[in-house]
């Protein structure tokens, strides 16, 4: 970046667009991408650069937190096995075949292609959860896409590292010591991922000062990411466990107060930096495109090839492997709608670029690496088309496959899941009718909120008032775990738990404010 100035300019830009996008319903990822590389073909915007240590070290950690503090355990445990699937053969085959088309139809040599394609080899966890987020997909299907995403980056990076140590040295690949480094990398990232989640749990249980909590999970994922890359691991593969191990545990760290507050600021931090770093894609093509050199104009044509190898390989694999675990889910007719959500989700984004970007500059004996303009061409060439045509044609996509769930569908499940805690609480209060140890009038006042959901009930003293107070935080304290029990019995989803479970912190929240 030149100066503050263009900074904030890029902060405003993103924003509205951003925000323009959730009022049209427009996926705001495609719509940033696009609003970026309009800008920047204006005359006398100025060239935009990406730093690397900027998408390394400021945006993707707090990104892939946030991704992996969504994730649901219940549904991830079901999952796990397509998910090793995709993220280490699918990564794998992927690779091989994007360098082979590179190989074949640019003027990349072999080892650039096959730098292209580690490059290219994985999807994008801050990019298929901004897509989805919006999208009524099953719970498994949600999550097997977004774990996905998140696991597969550990194999990318490996055969990134191998694949420019090839290109930079001009040697051999040597496939044992990628194995090993693949070890190193994955299992170093996840024992530091798990140790950093297991000392901020400790913290945060002792913890009850709102800023101070809320200080403390910003730092989580930089803190996770940092230690993972100085041990010479993986730190995106450190940040997504920290993430998953530590969203598990969410409700029972901190108080709803807590929760509330953490929700509104992250939520701002994760809208912020997604809006500028899916701007940035856009607005940096250009710049890129003018440092190619005149051989290499033909670059749309590539990119396109590119792109499309990589949505054909993904779709060969996930059909065959969708078959194969559908029927041992026991269907006697194969869906084929699965299949196509699967792999139309399968986006590229900001992982890609900061790959891409970390290509050094200058092979071991000092001279440029020539080819590195057009990886970086290519690069994001080919997440502008993934986020642009699968992200502004997932949504039919879904819609026409028939596997989202109905907002009939939600609404009931949401419905019988309220009626049930509103069951649980007033079971509490009858045992406390029967004690005779609470005023009746607070009794009443308290089966009519249960009732109705009201809270402007009147008994005028405020000694009963504190009683009700008091009494409503313990039966919320009730049905928080009726809706735990619920969610473990498989009777309602993690979005339902989740949602729900916000309701009563912001009803606890308000007792404590009244």
């Amino acid at each position: 970046m030149r100066s503050v100035g263009t900074v904030l300019a890029l902060v405003v830009l993103a924003t509205v667009v951003a925000t323009f996008a959730r009022r049209w319903r427009i996926p705001a990822p495609s719509l940033l991408v696009v609003a970026g590389l309009a800008v920047a073909l204006l005359p006398g915007t100025p060239r935009i650069e990406i730093s690397p240590e900027i998408i390394g070290l400021v945006v993707l950690p707090p990104l892939l937190y946030a991704s992996a503090e969504d994730m649901p355990w219940r549904e991830l445990r079901a999952v796990w096995k397509p998910v090793g699937i995709l993220a280490i053969g699918l990564v794998l085959a992927s690779a091989a075949a994007v360098a082979a088309v590179a190989a074949l139809v640019t003027p990349l040599s072999w080892q650039m292609a096959f730098v292209l394609g580690a490059i290219l080899a994985s999807t994008d966890p801050v990019a298929v959860t901004a897509l989805g987020r919006r999208l009524a997909l099953p719970p498994r299907v949600q999550v097997l896409v977004q774990a996905e995403s998140l696991f597969n980056d550990a194999t990318s990076l490996v055969l990134v590292r191998v694949a420019a140590g090839i290109a930079v040295a001009s040697a051999a690949a040597n496939w044992g010591a990628a194995g090993g480094e693949f070890l190193v990398l994955a299992g170093g990232g996840t024992v530091i991922g798990a140790a950093v989640a297991a000392v901020v749990t400790l913290i945060r249980r002792r913890t009850e000062d709102p800023v101070l909590e809320t200080v403390i999970a910003l730092v989580t994922p930089y803190a996770a990411y940092l230690l993972a890359e100085v041990a010479h691991t993986s730190g995106v593969t450190s940040c997504v466990v920290a993430g998953v191990v530590l969203g598990g545990r969410g409700e029972k760290l901190t108080t709803a107060r807590i929760r509330l507050q953490l929700h509104a600021v992250y939520g701002t931090v994760v809208f912020l930096l997604e809006s500028v770093v899916f701007s940035l894609i856009g607005l940096a093509l250009p710049t890129q495109v003018q440092a190619l050199a005149h051989g290499d104009r033909a670059w749309p044509l590539y990119a396109l090839a590119v792109a499309a190898t990589v949505v054909a390989v993904r779709m060969l694999w996930v059909a065959p492997l969708s078959a194969v675990v559908q029927r041992k889910g026991g269907l006697g007719r194969v869906n084929w709608r699965v299949p196509m959500v699967l792999t139309w989700a399968g986006t590229r984004g900001v992982m890609p670029l900061a790959a891409a970007l970390s290509i050094p500059e200058v092979m071991k004996d000092g001279t440029p690496l020539a080819d590195r303009p057009l990886v970086l061409v290519l690069t994001t060439s080919v997440v502008v088309v993934t986020l642009v045509v699968q992200g502004f044609t997932l949504a039919p996509v879904v819609r026409r496959s028939g596997i989202a769930l109905e907002p009939a569908h939600t609404a009931r499940e949401e419905a019988e899941a309220r009626a049930h805690l509103a069951h649980a609480g007033l079971a509490r209060l009858e045992e406390l009718a029967e004690l005779e140890v609470v005023p009746d009038v607070v009794l009443d006042r308290l089966r009519r909120g249960l009732a109705a959901r009201l809270d402007d009930a009147d008994v005028g003293t405020e000694s009963a008032d504190h009683v009700y107070r008091q009494l409503r935080r313990d039966l919320i304290v009730v049905e928080t775990a009726a809706l735990q029990r619920l969610y473990d019995d498989h009777t309602i989803s993690d979005t339902t738990r989740r949602r729900l479970q916000r309701g009563l912190d912001l009803e606890e929240a308000r007792l404590a404010d009244a």
